[in-house]
């Protein structure tokens, strides 16, 4: 039999967020063990199996120089974005195959400092560009941001650093971010500065999203099935806790612990269900820069049920899915999680997986958080550790991220 190639690969992920504040793409991290030879058609064939209309687009980010050359050598026209680190154009051999690459029609995409970009002949070969700046590039970015409404008029500003339409990374801080997409239109940012965007909000206590809780009062509307609700409610973890701390409230007196979100809907029934969310809509929170913080988390909620899933029960598989939306609590609530968690007659398994790191869900929720990185060691670890199949590992990352669903603009704009 024929080994597949996600067995010889380590594979992590990181979004690409776009101006909306939506999934623009997904960098996808390929990382080859040194002895293993990777046949690089076989996972372009494999990425477009998996794929469909709606799925990201995909930039693939080679960790290897070996794996970098092959997928130069043997990408067909129409494959995924191919990254090519600046600093690798010096070995000759990579930079002959960017060239007949690019001559092939590949878009590759040049990766490295905003400080020292590529001369006008190598820059032809690339369709985009992933850059980092640097601390005096965020600097004048920031200085040459329009001053709001309102504030004293400033002194003519410089242009700003950022270059229209490339992507950037390694952004920490909100008010570069909101520069580099609101004003300088950067095509998209990899990753979210999710940590100075939660420390902004520190003083106002964060509220679930107002999008989620109108979009399950219409779904209570329409006389949806319990599976839509509970799916719905699934997509903000806020909400979801909220929730099931209400229905565990003494103020409703069930004689119960409610340990999932499909028993509180089942014991609330929908007007005390559409009455409650009423009382959250006013105070509920519209800002986009909480989007991807939340949409981040569903992805490692989605991941852990799935690297977990072994024909489960949906009994199980749901509270799996809890296990992976709960884990980043505490950085939305400002609390110990552990505190947080005692709160609600949650599984014991949930506790030992996200506080704990015991347990049985302990694998799929370390798992999830390390496929987040392009960590290759961390994840080869963890395969040892808790005896993980590779190729199930990638296969869990490659179908839920396959699922993720990309708006994109209408045909003929």
């Amino acid at each position: 039999m024929v080994q597949s190639v996600l067995g010889s690969l380590i594979l992590g992920y990181r979004p690409l967020w776009n101006r909306a504040r939506k999934l623009a793409g997904i960098q996808l991290y390929a990382h080859n063990e040194a002895t293993a030879v990777v046949d690089a058609g076989h996972l372009l064939r494999t990425l477009q199996e998996l794929w469909s209309a709606s799925s990201p687009p995909l930039l693939i980010s080679a960790q290897t120089r070996q794996l970098l050359c092959d997928l130069l050598e043997h990408a067909p026209r129409g494959a995924p974005w191919i990254e090519v680190r600046g600093d690798w154009l010096s070995d000759s051999a990579i930079y002959s195959r960017v060239k007949a690459a690019h001559q092939r029609g590949l878009r590759l995409v040049w990766r490295g400092d905003a400080g020292k970009l590529p001369e006008p002949e190598v820059a032809r070969c690339f369709d985009n560009s992933l850059l980092t700046l640097r601390p005096e590039d965020a600097v004048a970015a920031l200085q040459a941001t329009p001053a709001r409404l309102g504030a004293p008029a400033a002194p003519a500003r410089a242009a700003s650093p950022v270059l229209a339409g490339q992507m950037y990374e390694n952004v920490a801080s909100r008010a570069l971010m909101e520069h580099c997409l609101d004003h300088g239109n950067a095509m998209a940012l990899a990753g979210w500065p999710s940590e100075d965007v939660l420390y902004s909000q520190r003083h106002h206590p964060q509220q679930p999203s107002h999008a989620v809780i109108f979009k399950l009062m219409k779904a209570i509307d329409a006389e949806q099935s319990l599976e839509t609700f509970e799916d719905i409610m699934g997509e903000d973890p806020l909400l979801a806790y909220r929730f099931m701390v209400y229905t565990n409230s003494a103020a409703l007196g069930l004689r119960t612990g409610i340990d999932s979100l499909r028993r509180g809907l089942v014991m609330m029934g929908y007007s005390s269900i559409k009455r409650w969310l009423s009382d959250q809509l006013p105070h509920a929170s519209t800002d986009p820069n909480m989007l991807p913080v939340r949409a981040a988390m569903l992805i490692r909620a989605q991941l852990t049920a799935h690297l977990l899933d072994a024909g489960i029960e949906n009994d199980l598989r749901r509270e799996i899915y809890l296990c992976g939306l709960f884990s980043q609590l505490d950085e939305l609530l400002g609390e110990p999680l552990g505190t947080i968690l005692r709160r609600l007659p949650l599984s014991e398994r949930i506790y030992d997986a996200t506080v704990l790191r015991t347990g049985p869900y302990a694998s799929g929720l370390q798992m999830a958080c390390a496929l987040e990185t392009d960590d290759a060691s961390a994840i080869r670890q963890l395969c040892e550790t808790y005896e993980l199949d590779l190729e199930e590992v990638n296969r869990a990352l490659l179908r839920v991220l396959a699922d993720l669903e990309v708006e994109r603009p209408p045909a003929g704009r």
